[in-house]
């Protein structure tokens, strides 16, 4: 029988400054973690991101056709997109298009930024929430 669901542990918000990925350069993000290949996703990408006290990204970027939602989860630092600069802490949530250009920085001398973000083709959700729920009869039965 397959599964319907894939678990994956990325681990506690402190062990995310742990992570890193290597670049099609050969260059190594730290901090940084994609996680669609981890747990087969084929709508979404999602990275957990942990920027070190006074870092910033390697590059501002674009996307070609996904769209992106930062969820920040905890730090403080500044985004810049198209030019123009804003605070990002704690519970700010930024959605961009893909043609933003973007970058972000960790403007805390101790903490290390933490951010979540999602990735998706722009214009692809057709249905949501509600509209796309199918409610069930069964009742949950929790171990004791």
């Amino acid at each position: 029988m397959t599964k319907n669901f894939t678990v994956f542990e990325s681990g506690t918000l402190e062990e995310w400054k742990n992570n890193s990925i290597e670049r099609p350069d050969g260059r190594k993000v730290e901090g940084k973690k994609f996680i669609k290949d981890l747990t087969g996703s084929t709508g979404c990408e999602v990275s957990v991101n942990s920027l070190a006290p006074g870092r910033s990204q390697p590059f501002m970027h674009a996307h070609k056709e996904n769209e992106e939602l930062y969820v920040f989860l905890s730090g403080q630092g500044q985004m810049q997109v198209d030019g123009e600069t804003f605070n990002v802490g704690e519970g700010t949530i930024i959605r961009l298009a893909p043609a933003a250009m973007r970058i972000w920085r960790n403007t805390s001398e101790t903490e290390h930024l933490l951010c979540l973000v999602i990735q998706v083709r722009e214009n692809s959700l057709r249905q949501y929430s509600a509209g796309d729920g199918i409610r069930s009869e069964d009742t949950a039965v929790w171990p004791a």
